[in-house]
């Protein structure tokens, strides 16, 4: 856990570095390299698409993007959850197999390691499914930034009471976007028993993160992250309930 904390930390801090690095010049069509041809442009032609469906209502094309990139990942945030649930599952397994190889020389440890794995392989549990859907995410908010900052029409539109190109003046989106992550996580522990401190932790770090990034930010990416969330939720209380019933069913069926 606690480097999936520095992972994200370091992501974070990553995306808020190359934000202010490389070009920003518009995105085109004829815009050359791997990041702009694969990344940018499609996100700016997509965002252009559905703004021109809808009356050139930008706000509102960046929403149906976002629920078309949360769909499109959807698969793999369900497998993240149940992942998850499982590695949670195991660990009053993976507690024992520590206290048994407490030794701290080369030959306990490595022993540690491989019946962890052991242990891991016989549940079905991949340790860094939790990590890659993070992973395959900040790419996309990244080129989803560039996008809006780098598709020249987004700037001179706005969507209720904010430019899509400026920070919320307001800070009601950001605040609605800390909120939201907050939300989306504490959901997600509901499902868990006893979460370790490094979640608890992560639960109230995260959302100040996203607070100081979106106050920052073009107010059209926060609108992103808060539309994202919001899909985030209904998806963890959705995945997450069936699978708590499923448990209650099968311990008040042990306990007959």
């Amino acid at each position: 856990m606690r480097k999936k904390i520095g992972l994200m930390i370091a992501l974070f801090a990553l995306m808020a570095v190359l934000s202010g690095c490389g070009t920003m010049d518009p995105v085109t069509e004829d815009s050359t390299g791997i990041w702009d041809t694969y990344f940018v442009y499609p996100l700016s032609w997509l965002i252009t698409y559905f703004a021109n469906l809808t009356g050139e209502n930008y706000g509102l094309a960046i929403i149906i993007v976002t629920l078309i990139i949360r769909t499109a990942l959807l698969p793999l945030m369900i497998k993240q959850t149940r992942s998850s649930k499982a590695m949670q599952e195991i660990q009053p397994e993976i507690q024992k197999l520590r206290e048994k190889y407490k030794s701290k020389d080369a030959n306990t440890q490595q022993k540690l390691q491989q019946e962890t794995m052991a242990l891991f392989q016989k549940n079905g549990v991949n340790p860094l499914a939790g990590c890659l859907p993070l992973l395959i995410q900040m790419p996309i908010l990244l080129g989803f930034y560039h996008a809006i900052m780098r598709t020249e029409e987004i700037a001179n539109h706005n969507f209720l009471w904010f430019d899509l190109g400026d920070p919320d003046p307001y800070f009601i989106l950001p605040l609605v976007a800390g909120l939201t992550t907050f939300l989306q996580q504490k959901i997600m522990m509901g499902g868990m028993d006893n979460p370790n401190p490094q979640m608890k932790m992560l639960l109230y770090i995260m959302p100040v993160m996203i607070v100081v990034f979106a106050i920052n930010f073009p107010a059209a990416l926060s609108l992103y992250w808060v539309i994202g969330n919001i899909f985030m939720i209904a998806q963890t209380y959705f995945i997450t309930t069936p699978m708590k019933k499923k448990e209650n069913q099968v311990d008040g069926g042990a306990k007959k």
